[in-house]
């Protein structure tokens, strides 16, 4: 009798389990109709959201901000569920067509009610997609870089000068360094050498900050530099007064190992009254400085002091050859050799002899030589040999355009 409960029991759970599986088989199939079009218009929303979400992101990124990640996500999947809901409503007329008694039937049942559950089942992840693409922030602020690598030149015979800073920058008792020489004898060319030189070398530096210095500096305009350089760059940040900004640039770097890198010191210059904190061996930061002032290292107390040397003769010649370029040093037999006059008048000064050599490439006559080695003798002998005279003199020696000696054309 138990037996016959049991095998009775058996049963009515496999009718039961056979009904409801033959009623949701015939509920995907009988609302296969009504979830396409609901498909259809559900991807449609997502499809608007999805370019809504790009545009702001696109947006954001022009202003130099980073996508969330989330956002990423959230942006990656939606293109899946576009992909696979359009494959599913360019199949749907197919499948519609199979449908018979009024839709709720198929001629291919199995196939109907596989197709009319993907349908639903992509429907309700689509609509659970949208709840979730609802972001009040879809980027932020990039981290500063530890280094902005700053344009430069291959280095000009300055390959033993970048190794001895560096050098002196890995040595721990060295926290100040202060570079010098004479104006246009690469000063700055150096210090670029070196900035860039903490992004392609391991170190454990925080942050490398580099800040134009020139002679009529004004504190506040070293504070902009820095601090738009460690984030402080907003309106209401610029507004503060010197002392405020001090404070915060003081805040950010006291607990950072921190490069700062000033170009073209003229004076002393005071660290407090920047924030900048004092390198030493402690913090393990590092302040490199150029001027062309051996007294200024003195005043601000640089460890290292390290001449910028000019170039050597061979060095200069080769590097002004190159300026000029081949077709004018052999426009004319006379013009090398007053080529050669002209460098050695360069005194060894990389910004001279690239400046000097840049506009002597179009002269092809030897009176054009002829003038310019003029006018640089002529403010030599004045004695007025800084590169800046230098390049003054030879502008205007540009603006003649005869040499007082010169009467023909061709000479």
């Amino acid at each position: 009798m138990g037996n016959c409960c049991s095998v009775q029991f058996s049963f009515e759970n496999i009718l039961i389990r056979g009904w409801d599986s033959i009623v949701g088989q015939a509920k995907y199939v009988c609302k296969l109709k009504q979830t396409l079009p609901s498909l259809s218009a559900a991807l449609d929303e997502l499809k608007a959201q999805r370019n809504d979400l790009q545009r702001k992101v696109d947006l954001a990124e022009q202003r130099r901000l980073t996508r969330l990640e989330r956002v990423q996500l959230w942006l990656s999947t939606a293109e899946t569920m576009i992909t696979e809901a359009e494959i599913l409503i360019a199949d749907g007329p197919r499948e519609i067509n199979n449908l018979c008694l009024g839709g709720c039937a198929s001629k291919n049942c199995m196939s109907s009610y596989k197709f009319g559950k993907e349908v639903a089942k992509k429907l309700e992840d689509i609509k659970d997609h949208l709840n979730k693409g609802a972001f009040v922030e879809v980027a932020e602020s990039q981290p500063a870089p530890p280094v902005v690598i700053r344009p430069d030149e291959p280095p000009i015979a300055l390959e033993s000068a970048i190794d001895e800073v560096w050098s002196c920058i890995m040595d721990k008792d060295v926290a100040i360094i202060g570079l010098y020489g004479i104006g246009g004898v690469g000063k700055t060319a150096l210090l670029t050498q070196i900035n860039n030189k903490f992004s392609t070398t391991h170190n454990n530096f925080n942050v490398v900050i580099w800040a134009p210095v020139t002679k009529d500096y004004h504190v506040e305009k070293i504070q902009d530099k820095i601090g738009g350089r460690i984030g402080f760059s907003d309106k209401s940040w610029k507004s503060k007064s010197v002392e405020e900004k001090a404070e915060d640039i003081y805040g950010f770097l006291r607990n950072k190992k921190f490069v700062v890198l000033l170009d073209d010191l003229w004076e002393r210059l005071d660290l407090n009254k920047v924030g900048i904190p004092k390198p030493s061996r402690e913090n393990g930061s590092k302040l490199i400085f150029t001027t062309r002032s051996l007294e200024v290292c003195g005043e601000m107390e640089a460890r290292k002091r390290i001449k910028v040397e000019c170039m050597k003769p061979e060095e200069a010649w080769k590097l002004f050859q190159d300026k000029v370029g081949h077709e004018a040093l052999n426009s004319h037999p006379d013009i090398p050799k007053l080529a050669e006059q002209v460098a050695k008048e360069c005194g060894g000064l990389p910004l001279a002899l690239i400046t000097i050599g840049r506009a002597m490439s179009s002269k092809t006559k030897p009176r054009h030589w002829k003038h310019a080695l003029f006018k640089l003798k002529w403010k030599r002998y004045l004695k007025l040999s800084k590169p800046r005279h230098l390049l003054e003199a030879f502008h205007m020696s540009r603006q003649l355009k005869t040499a007082p000696y010169c009467t023909s054309d061709s000479k």
